[in-house]
């Protein structure tokens, strides 16, 4: 035995279990020093009460078994939580806050167990090279690292905590220490969701409970609590708060019995944050009568993605889409395929979905507007990658990081990232980064090979030059599907998109194969965004000559309009395309028997004179 303690009682509830695989390994000699992050900022529910993570470690975790335990972090001084005497604080009025880690350490080598917990790690011991970091800085990581290492710390039943958002918050020297144990506290997991809305609303019944678990996916507890716990009030009594409400919803069925129940989870806002929640311009469904609890949802999911969006900092974005599958003109092939993916889905069945999607075409393919058909028919909720790079040492990969993690709260969602060659390109074309390219495409890399996250996380990576894209992200078990984009071929698929168009726009319909030879037929070769925009023309056409938009005006605006197009790159991006495709039935006929060596000596030669490197 080692002698070491950490319990708790009996008859207490089981640890969380991060908690409990601290407890394992501090038990079980793998490390005295622990690096806690990612929900380090949340609450911990735990025995019918609320802890801040400093307050649940001490006073729950560690209380009945060190002598000492002292808190730490950069805005404030040294703090006993326990163990503190007159003479201690004495010293450490002295000395602590001249230099805090150096009083800690002696603390930690004295004769009783002792606890330290150090939060905001990322601004004591922060990432980089040492030759660039501060002196402070970098005697900071010279002296946990040498914790790290002490047997004393272990033969003293002494223990350290670090914590910290994310682990490229904190210096790599203690990162990638192997006697440094680096605990992941996870989001709120669907059981833990429910146990912290049981808390919050103890007359809840079983079906919404269940609902509302599922709809809180990427909160916090604090925020999940926040929604169903009443606040002070702001100075806008519930009376005015109600008729506040009441003017919202407008005239519609049931409005006060309605707004008394969105009263109680809006207690605490001020009148513009009322507004903005329920806006008239964009209500809340009438569904009072049949299903009580859908405006409590809806209003629940309308504030959680504005808090998820502001937390990630405007690197992830949720995006919705009002057309399905159904929507999309033309690729019958493209669509089949993804009604596949969309079934295996919706049914559950984990095994046969694939763990990511490569749309890959040249622009104006419509490669945008399928994904978001896609996410409309899969019934799947779903978010844009955003720029997460920055120019500040450890942020690019933090930023990777905390999208990561609340992505994967969020699941089953799909992961969209357009332009993935310009996010995921090589760092050269970024001026050079210290090796953090490399860095983030490798996390990615491990991210989306995770087979924990089939079904739970699916990406569709986006893009016109795949050339761009790493090779290893490409292969199967990432990126299973790569679903090929052409421009339409035929006169009779430029009329399915065309057909498509003048549906979604209200433009009536014409009769395409009797106009063909003056209409569809010219157009084949043209991207859909260039469809789209005669399209538009012609609407624009008929309308200054007060008519309809019938086969004379669309041929007038075929005349009129000019394409802005390099053939030469468009064939380029073509080839890319059919040399990236997982199924040759996808590829328009004239590509479909084209072998892979005339293929690549074609790419060749466009290479060249593109002059592509």
């Amino acid at each position: 035995m080692n002698g070491k303690t950490v319990s708790v009682a009996k008859d207490k509830p089981a640890l969380p279990k991060w908690a409990e695989a601290v407890r394992r390994k501090y038990l079980g000699g793998e490390a005295s020093m622990f690096l806690l992050h990612r929900n380090v900022f949340d609450r911990v529910l735990y025995d019918g009460k609320f802890w801040a993570l400093e307050e649940f470690l001490a006073r729950v975790l560690l209380w009945d078994n060190k002598a000492r335990i002292l808190t730490y972090d950069p805005a404030s001084k040294v703090r006993f939580v326990k163990g503190g005497s007159e003479k201690s604080e004495e010293l450490l009025a002295a000395l602590g806050n001249e230099d805090p880690l150096a009083y800690l350490e002696g603390q930690l080598h004295g004769s009783e167990p002792t606890a330290v917990i150090l939060s905001y790690a990322g601004s004591i011991v922060p990432p980089g090279d040492e030759h660039f970091l501060s002196q402070g800085d970098r005697v900071n990581v010279v002296r946990l690292h040498r914790w790290s290492l002490s047997d004393a710390l272990a033969e003293k039943d002494s223990v350290v905590f670090l914590l910290s958002e994310s682990l490229a918050e904190v210096h790599p020297k203690l990162v990638s220490n192997p006697r440094v144990g680096a605990v992941e506290i996870p989001l709120p997991d669907r059981e833990a969701r429910a146990a912290v809305i049981r808390h919050a609303d103890k007359n809840i019944d079983d079906k919404q409970l269940s609902r509302l678990a599922e709809h809180t996916s990427g909160l916090r507890a604090v925020q999940i609590a926040q929604f169903l716990t009443p606040k002070d009030s702001g100075g806008l009594g519930d009376a005015e708060r109600t008729a506040l409400i009441v003017s919202l919803l407008g005239n519609t069925a049931d409005s006060s019995a309605r707004a008394a129940k969105l009263a109680g989870i809006t207690r605490g806002m001020d009148v513009d944050e009322i507004r903005h929640l329920i806006n008239p311009d964009q209500p809340l469904p009438e569904t009072a009568a049949q299903d009580p609890y859908a405006e409590v949802l809806e209003l629940v999911h309308r504030r959680k993605r504005e808090i998820i969006e502001k937390e990630c900092a405007g690197l992830i974005e949720f995006f919705d889409s009002s057309h399905g599958l159904d929507a999309v003109g033309g690729n019958e092939a493209i669509k089949a395929e993804l009604m596949q993916v969309a079934d295996a889905v919706k049914s559950g069945e984990r095994t046969r979905c694939p763990m990511g999607m490569l749309f890959v075409g040249a622009m104006g393919t419509g490669k945008t507007f399928v994904a978001k058909a896609f996410v409309h028919t899969s019934g799947l909720s779903a978010v844009t990658l955003k720029n997460f790079r920055s120019k500040w040492v450890g942020s690019t990969e933090s930023n990777l990081e905390k999208v990561l993690g609340m992505v994967k709260a969020l699941g089953p969602i799909v992961l969209v990232i357009d332009e993935g060659d310009r996010s995921f390109g090589s760092a050269g074309e970024d001026g050079g980064d210290d090796g953090t390219s490399s860095r983030v495409i490798a996390r990615l890399k491990e991210f989306m090979s995770d087979t924990d996250n089939r079904g739970v996380v699916l990406f569709v990576l986006m893009t016109n030059r795949p050339d761009k894209l790493d090779i290893d992200i490409k292969r199967a078990g990432r990126l299973d599907r790569k679903i090929p984009f052409f421009y339409a071929q035929t006169a009779d698929e430029v009329e399915l998109i065309l057909a498509s168009l003048f549906k979604r726009h209200k433009l009536g319909t014409i009769d395409w194969p009797t106009a063909r030879e003056k209409t569809s037929a010219k157009l084949v070769g043209y991207s859909n965004a260039d469809l789209e925009a005669v399209t538009l023309l012609a609407l624009n056409l008929s309308r200054e000559q007060n008519r309809a938009v019938d086969a004379d005006v669309f041929a007038q605006a075929m005349s009129d309009y000019m394409p802005t197009r390099d053939l030469a790159m468009i064939e380029y991006m073509d080839l890319q395309a059919v040399f990236e495709a997982s199924r040759r039935s996808m590829l328009p006929v004239k590509y479909q028997n084209l072998s892979l060596q005339d293929l690549q000596a074609r790419l060749r030669e466009l290479k060249a004179e593109l002059r592509i490197r």
